[in-house]
């Protein structure tokens, strides 16, 4: 039978299959619970006689014999996770706990002429990806920075004894079966062995392995093409932290191009602390990562780094056990209920686009758009200046009662011949009024109404009778509409006002009209007040015309 695969998982193996590793101890198989890139995760029991428990302290992960990534892992255990130098290395740093799985044997099995490998570890539980996003993305900043302390002891653990983990991420770190706060770095492999026999790797750019390990944390030595080391590891743990801390990444949007994350974390590292200071949230600030990244910074490919001043670095106040839920916002509310920052869309308002408000905000803004809009200083005192004739529109005025408008104040429409003016104003222009409408101040040279502290009649009067019909037109239409369209009325007072001016002008008019009817000559023609001062004139002057003569003549 030609060999399957390397890249397919294995086949499933019979419930109750029985393994016996290299130690001679045999082990029954249960049911698949997992599997991973290459390989299948069994239930297992040490007690061959009856079923699995579903309960089992056990697992088994079984893979084709030819595949690297077990055959990796199980060398790393081997040789560097070892319980009885785990537990020998714990003592010494005095430490309670050490975040690497137990290792209990391994071997190889036959079955329908497919060679398998398999390796028996610890259960654990749930992975921290998992964790993250039921989270939103992000862990509480107490959590994070206990967290990196942890993994530095592990990786301190395990680059003593010759080894880099290389894949430090969230779906590697595996909550314990029984105890669900600890958390254990687990799936070695990828693994490498970076000091055998105490000797360090050479500086070597590899052009095949650019870009190696998961692409959102690999470090840059990595995309390099070099092979992994000890600050290799620090620096993806370093951004393994940021993104717990912060819910993403720069680079989070071009994983597709290794390339452009490579320069996104180039540009990262050399911009520090600026370039992490800046992706801070509300509550938690990432001073302390940006610490940790720092002194990465300064290390050699070959140097040995300062644990316990990372540990250090990473110190928090909160102690005790790891508290997996969400972080809260500043109103209280975890980040999974922050909806992602989106652009409004454009509008008639001015202003670049802004972030999308909360939901209090969306409620003051929907309560204040149902409060009319202050009146513009301009339009206090009457009526909007006419458009030029050429943009006038004929319209009808709206009927509307003097006491409506006081309640819905001013009416507002737009022209869409207007409207890059009108993008540049928050509120919408009044409706232009027709002529004949029209008793407010006359227009400036610029432009805009001359100010006037009050309305007054000036009392002059004219002979165009065509004028004077013109008042009477606009003096009916105002005392069947006593209101201006599109002016907002103050007050009673000032309607009162208005008014009493209204009926001034109407006296005025009427007296004026009189008089021109009663000095009409017996032609027919208008003799008003102006024809009958010129006779008076006349005959005085005659008058002392003659009388001068008169006394020229006595004297005489």
């Amino acid at each position: 039978m030609a060999p399957p695969k390397k890249s397919a998982l294995p086949k499933p193996l019979p419930d109750g299959f029985i393994l016996t590793d290299t130690e001679k101890k045999k082990w029954r198989l249960g049911t698949i619970i997992g599997q991973g890139g290459f390989g299948l995760i069994y239930l297992a029991s040490q007690n061959i006689d009856r079923p699995v428990a579903a309960d089992t302290d056990f697992v088994i992960k079984v893979e084709y014999q030819t595949n690297g990534p077990l055959f990796s892992e199980l060398k790393f255990y081997q040789r560097a996770a070892k319980p009885e130098s785990m537990q020998k290395w714990k003592r010494s740093r005095k430490l309670d706990f050490l975040g690497i799985p137990t290792y209990w044997g391994s071997g190889l099995a036959e079955c329908n002429n497919l060679s398998y490998r398999f390796m028996a570890m610890d259960r654990l539980g749930t992975d921290l990806q998992k964790v993250c996003e039921r989270n939103g993305g992000r862990l509480k900043k107490a959590n994070v920075l206990q967290l990196g302390q942890r993994l530095v002891d592990v990786l301190e653990y395990i680059h003593d004894n010759e080894y880099v983990h290389a894949d430090i991420k969230a779906a590697n770190l595996m909550c314990g079966y029984r105890d669900p706060e600890q958390v254990y770095l687990a799936d070695y492999g990828l693994s490498y062995r970076y000091c055998p026999d105490g000797v360090h790797k050479e500086y070597k750019e590899n052009p095949k392995r650019c870009h190696d390990g998961t692409i959102e944390y690999t470090s840059l030595d990595a995309h390099k093409g070099l092979a992994p080391s000890r600050r290799s590891d620090l620096q993806i743990l370093g951004f393994c932290l940021l993104h717990w801390l912060t819910g993403s990444l720069p680079w989070i949007s071009v994983l597709k191009n290794p390339t452009q994350v490579q320069e996104a974390k180039a540009r990262l590292i050399d911009n520090l602390p600026d370039s992490v200071q800046q992706l801070s949230v509300s509550g938690a600030s990432t001073d302390e990562v940006t610490e940790f990244l720092l002194y990465v910074r300064t290390l050699g490919y070959q140097d040995k780094p300062n644990y316990q001043h990372l540990k250090d670095l990473l110190a928090s106040d909160v102690k005790g056990r790891l508290d997996f839920s969400g972080p809260q916002g500043p109103a209280g509310e975890s980040n999974t209920k922050n909806p992602p920052t989106r652009e409004k869309k454009a509008g008639r308002a001015r202003g670049p686009a802004k972030a999308k408000p909360s939901p209090a905000e969306v409620d003051d803004e929907e309560h204040e758009e149902t409060k009319p809009k202050p009146v513009p200083a301009r339009y206090k005192r009457g009526p909007p200046l006419p458009k030029p004739q050429s943009q006038q529109k004929k319209e009808v005025l709206p009927a509307v009662r003097r006491s409506e408008r006081l309640q819905a104040g001013p009416v507002h429409s737009y022209n869409e011949e207007d409207s890059e003016e009108e993008d540049e104003e928050d509120e919408v222009r009044p409706r232009p009024i027709p002529a004949r409408y029209l008793r407010g101040p006359p227009k400036s040279p610029e432009g805009q109404p001359k100010q006037k502290t009050k309305c007054e009649w000036t009392g002059r009067k004219t002979d165009d009778l065509t004028v004077t019909s013109g008042r009477r037109e606009w003096l009916y239409m105002q005392r069947r509409k006593p209101e201006w369209a599109n002016c907002d009325i103050k007050s009673p007072a000032h309607m009162d006002y208005t008014e009493r001016w209204d009926e001034r002008l109407l006296h005025e008019q009427q007296s004026y009209s009189q008089q021109r009817y009663k000095h009409r000559d017996s032609t027919g023609q208008d003799t008003g007040p102006s024809q009958t001062r010129g006779l008076m004139s006349c005959f005085v002057v005659l008058g002392a015309f003659l009388l001068v003569v008169a006394i020229l003549v006595h004297l005489n």
